[in-house]
């Protein structure tokens, strides 16, 4: 895996360095000046480089060898301008020119940034993770032991529009961590990632952090908290289903009343229950605990980096499995919030979890405003995309909020319609308040599945909003580590 650190001074970020990668828009790489900050023979192959490329929309990579010190040298440009919808910070872009150098997978290697904006540095950094993942395939058993290589290791340094060296904030490389640790999760095989694996997982990631108050409720503990909507998903697995809950506390000098939930859907593998996928559509299902992932890691960059006020991490763990126990559709099960649910699909799984979460969070915990985020739909590709998760919030002013940390960590979402009132209909039973999965499947799905679990917040002031991440959570067949950089700056920007 590789190490990541922050250079203060382009001596050391160019100290020991086989490689260099210098990135920046293409405005600023005509201009140049920037690049004297570089040894000259480093600048002239620079400059050469840059003058055959054209960004396009998306940015370009190209590299050469410098038969000197550092030995290869790549530079990246990218666009001048992007569109309101997406970052300012370019992050996307700056991910896809890292990607095509191969920059910082093998050797020590550097990263130049050239930014318009200190505050680009965060998003910039996160993408620059996300082209590094940290799950490595098992070494082949039984082959001779060899010397393993030397740990890759990435220097970064950020200048920005006065050619003066930006300073990390406290909370960067952190946050660039946790997402890193989020995609690992992703991308780990279900035969090593189940409920109880998880678990484990998150309390090795948490160690060490003070003043956290942690709960576990495992198997029937989940119904004896009234808690079946995740109990009745995972209770026919090997693992036994859990819901794990995690709050912390501020030091005495933060003076913010605000107490924010955060809840993600864990389900380690989705098979689909008795409602099963089929015609390969199971194929990637071990990805359906992102939003757990990336409610675990926002969770572990906000407590380590500072806690702008009170907030809990709800996460939501079984695996949809099928066997004897397992829920049947016409079954009716209760729910935290006291509402019972008649299952029509067993496939519309996560959003019992998350409706038992978010009653949690309100109910129990009384948070005051609620975050949920999840793998969930599939019809949030076709509304908004691969690279923006939808966004349902049950106000206006919350839902800018997290629109906008989106722009600026990178993580981008769209909004998509709330409307309860257009929605409820698609759940109508006959023998109980609600079924769990829509008679219309091409009435906004993915904002209907969002109003399922809003409807298990009916009778509480809490403040919601949902971000369906079924696309961006996994790009070419990895983890992303989507949601984190989102969700942490979501939680600073609402205080």
């Amino acid at each position: 895996m590789t190490r990541i650190r922050i250079a203060k001074t382009v001596e050391s970020l160019l100290k020991g360095a086989d490689a260099l990668l210098v990135v920046a828009p293409k405005a600023r790489v005509d201009d140049g000046s920037f690049l004297d900050c570089l040894p000259e023979p480093l600048m002239r192959f620079a400059l050469d480089l840059a003058s055959d490329l054209e960004p396009g929309l998306t940015g370009i990579a190209a590299g050469t060898l410098t038969g000197d010190a550092p030995r290869k040298l790549a530079v990246g440009v990218l666009p001048d301008e992007v569109s309101r919808h997406n970052s300012p910070s370019r992050a996307e872009a700056i991910r896809r020119v890292v990607a095509q150098s191969s920059t910082g997978r093998k050797g020590s290697a550097a990263i130049l940034l050239v930014l318009d904006d200190p505050e680009h540095f965060l998003p910039a950094a996160c993408a620059i993770g996300k082209c590094l993942p940290l799950y490595a395939k098992p070494e082949r058993k039984g082959t001779e032991a060899k010397k393993k290589p030397a740990e890759p290791k990435l220097a970064l340094l950020a200048i920005g529009p006065d050619e003066e060296v930006i300073s990390a904030p406290r909370s960067l490389l952190t946050t660039v961590e946790s997402a890193r640790e989020a995609a690992r999760l992703v991308d780990i095989p279900p035969t090593d990632l189940n409920p109880k694996a998880f678990q484990t997982e998150a309390s090795r990631i948490l160690r060490g952090a003070n003043g956290l108050t942690r709960r576990a409720f495992v198997g029937e503990a989940l119904q004896r908290a009234g808690l079946g909507g995740i109990h009745a998903v995972g209770r026919t697995a090997l693992e036994e289903p859990r819901m794990l809950a995690f709050t912390a506390t501020p030091t005495a000098k933060s003076k913010a009343k605000r107490h924010i939930a955060l809840v993600g859907k864990g389900v380690t593998y989705d098979t689909g229950g008795l409602s099963l996928k089929v015609g390969g559509n199971m194929v990637g299902m071990k990805a359906d605990m992102g939003g757990a992932a990336a409610v675990l890691g926002a969770f572990n960059a906000l407590v380590r980096s500072g806690l702008p006020c009170k907030v809990s991490a709800i996460i939501c763990l079984a695996e949809n499995a099928i066997g004897p126990a397992a829920v049947k559709p016409d079954d009716v099960i209760r729910m935290h919030s006291g509402f019972s649910v008649e299952i029509n699909n067993t496939d519309a799984e996560g959003r019992l979890l998350l409706g038992d979460g978010v009653s949690y969070a309100a109910r129990k915990l009384k948070a005051d405003t609620i975050i949920d985020i999840a793998t969930l739909t599939g019809a949030q590709g076709i509304a908004t995309g691969a690279m923006h998760g939808a966004l349902v919030a049950s106000d206006g002013e919350l839902e800018s909020t997290i629109w906008e940390a989106g722009r600026r960590s990178g993580d981008l979402v769209h909004p998509i319609p709330y409307a309860p009132e257009f929605y409820r209909s698609e759940f109508k039973s006959q023998v109980a308040d609600m079924k769990n999965s829509v008679a219309n499947r091409m009435n906004a799905q993915s904002s209907c599945a969002g109003e399922f679990v809003h409807w298990h917040l009916d009778g509480t002031d809490a403040r919601w909003a949902h971000v369906d991440m079924a696309f961006p959570a996994v790009r070419s067949g990895r983890g992303t580590g989507y949601g984190v950089a989102l969700l942490s700056q979501a939680v600073r920007d609402l205080v």
